[in-house]
């Protein structure tokens, strides 16, 4: 498993839409620098490290680590105004986004297991893989407790080796940018720390959400504010332009614009988890369905309809659904106006991102690759 990307060979990018090879050509160096340790534990703990590898390289948009680059991009733009000079490392924040991306893979691994999810990207998930695993080979126990089991564990790594990249620590020591300068560690740290915190918090308001059956629109929005805005886009651009050595005002400004941002992608996400083609999303149709998901789209969709459609429409949230009752299902989210209410949020939402992407002070360039990038975040199919 050795790495097709030298450490002196990394791609720097010319723009947001060269981040994702880039920050594959990180994970591929980091899994390659890391795999013999785990392999030498003993092979079953390489097996596991090569069905983390495999499951953070093939597939996945990269969204996070393009929005680290932008923050940056939109850090160093600012500064050369005010300081022109300073420099820049470009390794730091392609390390920091790649490092995102292994916690990425931590949350999608439980997220499936929690979610009690049979595919993932047109695949079977990692717990039912290992699930299937167990089976094949005849072992002792529950197939179902394995796969779950070694699943946790197999997120656990993930999120232990993203601490180690962002940081620069251990065998990432030896890649690009080294470890953390002081004052970035310091600084971008706080933001770091800030992140995974949030992330794991927001999962926590949506577990007991669910289990609650809470269905106030607030409740899901509170959700979002932590589990995606935050996480997904607010701070990647806020610890790309900390990194970047940003101003208050820029780093304030970008927040305000992840805010807005985030909210309007996982808004898309809620009306693709329900109206999604599934060869586009790679999950069955209509799956936060099925899960009992308490999202905006379904809360507003409870909260407009009357006592008699509403009833219908919860008898057919959180378990399997016929093609008839999966229409009926988005049936009445289109007449109540759920959908159209998501579709207007949405629109505003970009709009005033929009507005503060324009008011930055940096160059011309940098804007308009940010304001691209915002709109395709709200406008996605999958």
């Amino acid at each position: 498993m050795t790495s097709a990307h030298p450490v002196d060979q990394f791609a720097i990018p010319s723009g947001l839409d060269d981040v994702p090879a880039a920050v594959g050509g990180v994970l591929d160096d980091f899994f390659g620098r890391v795999f013999p340790h785990a392999a030498a534990i003993d092979p079953v703990v390489g097996e596991a490290a090569t069905m983390l590898r495999e499951f953070t390289m093939n597939g996945g948009k990269r969204i996070r680590p393009t929005l680290v680059y932008a923050g940056w991009r939109c850090g160093v733009s600012e500064r050369d105004r005010l300081r022109p000079g300073d420099g820049d490392n470009p390794a730091e924040a392609l390390r920091a986004g790649a490092a995102i991306e292994l916690i990425q893979a931590c949350a999608l691994v439980h997220d499936d297991i929690i979610d009690r999810s049979d595919t993932r990207r047109g695949r079977p998930t990692i717990h039912r893989e290992l699930e299937s695993t167990h089976a094949d080979a005849g072992w002792s126990g529950s197939p179902a407790a394995f796969g779950v089991a070694g699943a946790i564990l197999i997120g656990d790594l993930a999120l232990s080796w993203a601490d180690d990249l962002f940081h620069g620590v251990g065998v990432a020591e030896e890649m690009p940018a080294g470890p953390l300068r002081r004052g970035a560690a310091r600084r971008a740290g706080a933001v770091w720390a800030a992140m995974r915190t949030e992330v794991l918090g927001g999962q926590i308001l949506d577990v007991v959400n669910e289990s609650r059956g809470n269905e106030s629109v607030s409740a899901a929005y509170r959700v979002m504010e932590f589990k995606t805005a935050a996480y997904t886009v607010a701070r990647p651009l806020e610890l790309g332009a900390t990194l970047a050595g940003g101003s208050v005002e820029l780093i304030n400004a970008l927040r305000s614009i992840g805010h807005d941002l985030g909210i309007a992608f996982q808004l898309r996400d809620d009306l693709l988890g329900v109206f999604g083609d599934p060869e586009q999303t790679g999950k069955p149709s209509g799956d936060d369905l099925v899960a009992g998901k308490r999202t905006a789209l379904i809360a507003v969709g409870l909260n407009r309809a009357g006592a008699a459609v509403g009833g219908e429409l919860r008898g057919l949230i959180g378990r399997e659904l016929s093609a008839e009752e999966l229409a009926r299902a988005r049936e009445i989210l289109v007449d109540v106006g759920a959908v159209a209410d998501m579709e207007q949020r949405i629109d505003h939402l970009g709009e005033r991102a929009q507005a503060t992407i324009t008011a930055l002070n940096t160059d011309d360039s940098v804007r308009a690759e940010l304001s691209a990038l915002g709109h395709r975040l709200g406008h996605r199919q999958r």
